[in-house]
């Protein structure tokens, strides 16, 4: 734990922020969006914004892998579901995310439908090997990171000729969706905290296009208060100076090329889509990735004709633009009213990485003065 705890320590924070202060230009505002909802967690629980200068914005992105699944596929697995013919597994942060007329898995599993919360792919696998006669569909979602795990699990049941398991894959790439946003409005974004889990995954190496096409530096940063606060002062210092680089703070896990084993194994299982529909941003090219033609048996998605539906958030939600970066939870109109984690009306305020969830949770941080700020994260 002294390895974590020196990640958090109030002193530490208490001079990186005086650093930063001395290093931010008076004449300059500087929006550095974090992209993952780990960082957005991070921020909000020991109030990371309160010890930054007011020039300084942190923008939320759509780093919430849940929270950016459109409705319609959510509609097309409840109703898979709703059959009775199969037994959805499926990770817990998506069970109660809302779907088209409040419906959700959870709403499904109430009214009998067989739908049970797993820890890994591989908790799937087992229970398709446990019982041969049922129908198991793993609800796969989630960035790079959690793709590799699908990727064992369709080839040990190819493997296995396991032909009672299926994978519905709805696992998106986070380069396509920056560009996504940096094309929607460049002028938006000075820099980008850059994701952590993602990049042990893909490395640093497939950002540097992103950096020097749209010149935007972008710094690959770990989760604890003092790597968001190092990576702010890292990207302070490259907007000073009129630089575009990819840096990575996070040197303790992440490398130049990620991990080569991993990035095989997704390679061979799963191809890019053509597009792919993100909550809020729409349809993004090459986006997403498929299950390979080899790997069909095993593609519930073909399995059982699955196709999503054009479901719409409940209007007074403003999830897709907080995912955008338009706007912030507190602007939201319902939010901590009407959308609280027991009543969600969309889904940024369900998962554990979403932004309003990290509002609802820390946001007597993020109102706090600076003082408070540096006791939560002693």
């Amino acid at each position: 734990m002294k390895y974590v705890d020196d990640f958090r320590r109030g002193s530490w924070a208490q001079a990186l922020a005086r650093h930063i202060c001395a290093e931010v230009r008076a004449d300059r505002r500087y929006r550095l969006m974090e992209f993952c909802g780990g960082h957005t967690h991070a921020i909000a629980r020991y109030g990371l914004t309160a010890l930054l200068p007011d020039n300084i914005e942190l923008i939320h992105g759509p780093g919430c892998p849940v929270c950016v699944l459109p409705i319609g596929r959510i509609d097309g697995v409840i109703r898979l579901a709703k059959e009775g013919a199969v037994t959805l597994c499926v990770y817990g942060d998506v069970l109660r995310v809302p779907a088209s007329g409040g419906m959700s898995l959870y709403h499904a599993r109430a009214a009998g439908a067989d739908v049970r919360v797993v820890y890994s792919s591989a908790d799937a696998l087992d229970l398709a090997r446990r019982e041969p006669t049922r129908e198991v569909v793993f609800f796969s979602l989630g960035f790079e990171t959690t793709t590799p795990p699908t990727a064992v699990a369709l080839r040990v049941a190819r493997e296995e000729n396991l032909r009672n398991f299926s994978v519905y894959c709805n696992h998106v790439l986070t380069p396509a969706a920056m560009i996504h946003l940096l094309r929607d409005g460049s002028d938006r974004l000075d820099g980008f905290i850059g994701p952590a889990h993602v990049s042990t995954v893909i490395g640093a190496a497939p950002y540097r296009p992103i950096a020097a096409r749209y010149a935007k530096p972008i710094v690959v940063t770990g989760f604890e208060p003092i790597d968001v606060l190092q990576a702010v002062q890292m990207l302070v210092r490259q907007v000073n100076e009129g630089r575009a680089e990819v840096e990575n703070q996070f040197t303790r896990a992440v490398t130049e090329q990620g991990n080569l084993r991993a990035q095989a194994c997704v390679a061979q299982t799963m191809q890019l889509r053509d597009s792919f529909e993100w909550r809020g941003l729409g349809l993004i090219p090459d986006s997403a990735l498929a299950i390979r033609p080899e790997f069909a048996d095993w593609d519930a998605e073909r399995r059982f004709d699955m196709r999503a539906s054009g479901g719409t958030d409940v209007k007074a939600c403003v999830c897709g633009d907080v995912l955008r970066g338009l706007k912030k939870p507190s602007d939201c109109k319902v939010f901590g009213k009407a959308c609280t984690p027991s009543t969600p009306l969309g889904a940024c305020m369900v998962s554990s990485e979403g932004a309003c969830a990290a509002y609802y949770h820390y946001g007597r941080f993020t109102q706090s003065s600076r003082e408070k700020a540096v006791g939560a994260v002693a």
